[in-house]
């Protein structure tokens, strides 16, 4: 049980410098990752069906960053490395969001015998 104590105040105590609870902080970040997934699928099916790809690539990324929007609002006292390191997660999802777009453009096109 002592281990499970030290887990919880650790967990509890990395939100106290800086202003933020790490409840809402997992809350949104938990919350948000059916969204991403919805927000996927919506991408690939308008990839195929050759619509607007803008909407759902929007909320893809405003799920990726909604935790870290939070953080940045709220948080107080941040260290650099913290935002250096939102920049390189934001980036990443980036990345990774326009190489799914990519490969499912590219799936796309095959199953259309382009």
């Amino acid at each position: 049980m002592e281990i499970i104590d030290s887990i919880r105040l650790w967990f509890f105590s990395l939100g106290e410098g800086y202003g933020v609870n790490p409840f809402i902080f997992g809350a949104i970040y938990i919350g948000a990752i059916p969204f991403f997934w919805l927000s996927t699928v919506w991408l690939v099916r308008n990839i195929r069906h050759k619509r607007n790809i803008a909407p759902p690539v929007i909320a893809m990324s405003g799920c990726a960053v909604s935790s870290y929007t939070y953080l940045i609002i709220v948080g107080q006292n941040v260290p650099l490395w913290v935002y250096i390191l939102i920049v390189a997660i934001v980036l990443y999802s980036f990345y990774a969001t326009w190489q799914t777009i990519k490969s499912k453009r590219e799936e796309s096109a095959v199953e259309a015998g382009i």
